[in-house]
């Protein structure tokens, strides 16, 4: 606080150099950010240089990406935001537009560490077509940190203490699912609102070269596009070990993730009164198999696999193997139509050219599955544009995802403890199943931004039309500090529920905030 307090007061002694405020509009900055799945938008710039022919061939088709396989993506890294820079005597300037709040580095690069604010102080106000209108807000504190020593351990941790009053669309999901989306778990608030807190961290230590180890509390995301039906950041955080290899002088990536999840029902097991209940847990990995074919073309192979949940004591057994790290050989062994649900699949990613790409993934669940038409398997195309008409920071996206209705569900029950979810939440897809459309738009112009997504979501219930999702955002804002995405900006967001086949009244809901924010990670609102 004395810190804080310092930099105010020296921010206000920095009003007569309105000279060096101009430059900060002008000149480039190396900024840092971390290793997170970050803001869609915010890792745009960094998904560019990595498109680029002559760029190293990181796999790029799974987030967080490994901190120190690859010397040469870790420049890329810390040099794709590039913003402003100018080198300010005075060291409030400094850190307010440029640094992290703490960041203590050797000089021989033995030991780094940093620390910044997680803020959102958002508001604003949502209208409906039933000529209601009603207050909506975000009260976010908390903190995130990184540090490495040496060249061979990295660590990240992050919390934050949240209180919101969303749209009613947002609370009639809490109330249905018990989750505040990708969010977790939450008390109410002032009646109306809703207080949750999330956090996330990970130690990552690698020691060989083509070798590396995480143990963590986070998310992690596979594919190219805005959406994944493989595995998303869509659903809450869960506890995961993570083992990264590299063959073939880098050109082959093969991981192995092992995590537990959980079910928002109870385990069965007795707990004392007025204390948290034990949920059903169940175990998760997950094999994706990287390949870089040419500096052109990345193919990936996928398998996730949800064993057994615990049993009515919430005692968890586990079957050797779970602990099995070959990708598919437990597809061999078990099948698709099989209580331990398994969901296989591929990616791919071209570089047509330096700005143009082409992504798409095959998702597959039990084939044997008469629930839905095509017997529940998913896919996905999309299509990126980089500096698009030679516009400068101008990037076009647009997706195409089918994914068929009875999709990550065990065969054993729609509704069975081994869907491929976690916290009531599809570990893959966001809205679960159906077609959607996908079309975004992001343009930066020195700490200037605007970026713009529309989503056409057709949901069907046992193949009959159920309703149409018209989703709608568009923000404008300013880049405060980029080496923690700290911005202000102003949103609009519509979304229009058009019910099809079913005798249910259509719902229009609009939103307008503004908001002071440091936007390090992915929520997912539009459903």
């Amino acid at each position: 606080m004395i810190i804080l307090h310092k930099i105010k007061i020296q921010l206000f002694r920095c009003i007569k150099f309105t000279p060096y405020i101009l430059l900060l509009t002008t000149i480039s900055l190396k900024s840092q950010f971390y290793n997170l799945p970050n803001d869609y938008f915010f890792n745009n710039l960094t998904q560019k240089q990595l498109a680029r022919l002559d760029s190293e061939q990181t796999h790029s088709s799974i987030q967080p990406y490994i901190p120190f396989f690859n010397k040469k993506y870790e420049f890329v890294a810390d040099t794709s935001h590039k913003i402003f820079k100018y080198v300010a005597d005075d060291i409030a300037i400094q850190k307010f537009f440029f640094d992290h709040l703490i960041h203590i580095k050797s000089k021989t690069g033995k030991y780094e560490f940093k620390v910044d604010p997680l803020l959102n102080a958002e508001l604003g106000f949502a209208y409906y077509d039933t000529a209601q209108y009603q207050r909506i807000s975000t009260n976010t504190r908390g903190f995130i940190a990184s540090g490495s020593i040496g060249k061979d351990f990295y660590f990240e941790t992050m919390f934050s203490e949240n209180q919101s009053q969303f749209p009613y669309y947002i609370s009639n999901f809490n109330k249905q699912t018990k989750v505040v989306p990708g969010q977790g778990r939450y008390k109410v608030f002032k009646v109306t609102g809703y207080d949750y807190a999330f956090s996330s961290g990970f130690i990552s230590y690698q020691p060989i070269k083509r070798l590396n180890i995480q143990v963590g509390h986070g998310k992690q995301k596979i594919g190219n596009g805005y959406r994944s039906i493989l595995l998303s950041d869509n659903a809450f955080n869960y506890p995961y070990l993570r083992v990264t290899s590299e063959w073939l002088k880098g050109r082959l990536q093969y991981t192995n993730i092992y995590a537990v999840l959980m079910n928002l029902t109870t385990g069965g097991a007795l707990t004392p009164k007025y204390t948290e209940p034990l949920f059903q847990k169940k175990a998760v990995s997950f094999q994706y198999l990287s390949f870089n074919a040419s500096r052109r073309i990345n193919i990936g192979l996928f398998q996730g696999m949800v064993w057994n949940a615990a049993d009515s004591m919430n005692r968890h057994r586990l079957e050797w193997q779970y602990f099995n790290p070959v990708i598919f050989s437990n597809l061999g062994f078990y099948g698709l139509n099989n209580k331990n649900n398994i969901v296989i699949g591929a990616t791919a990613n071209v570089k047509l050219t330096n700005k143009i790409s082409v992504y798409g993934q095959f998702m597959g669940d039990d084939f044997s599955n008469t629930f839905a038409i095509g017997n529940a398997f998913g896919y996905q195309v999309g299509a990126k544009y980089f500096d698009a008409f030679k516009l400068k920071n101008l990037m076009l996206q647009v997706e195409y995802n089918d994914v068929a209705e009875g999709s990550y569900n065990s065969p054993f029950g729609t509704y069975s403890n081994q869907s491929f979810s976690h916290y009531n939440q599809n570990l893959a897809y966001t809205p679960g199943y159906g077609k959607e459309l996908v079309l975004l738009g992001d343009y930066k112009f020195r700490r200037a931004f605007l970026n713009a997504k529309l989503n056409l979501q057709y949901m069907t219930f046992k193949n009959y039309a159920l309703y149409n999702n018209t989703f709608t955002k568009i923000q404008l804002g300013y880049t405060i500090n980029p080496a923690y995405n700290f911005n202000v900006s102003l949103g609009y967001n519509y979304r229009f529920q058009d019910f099809d086949g079913f005798d249910a009244s259509d719902n229009k809901t609009t939103f307008y905030t503004i908001s002071l924010k440091s936007n390090l990670y992915n929520t997912y609102y539009d459903f």
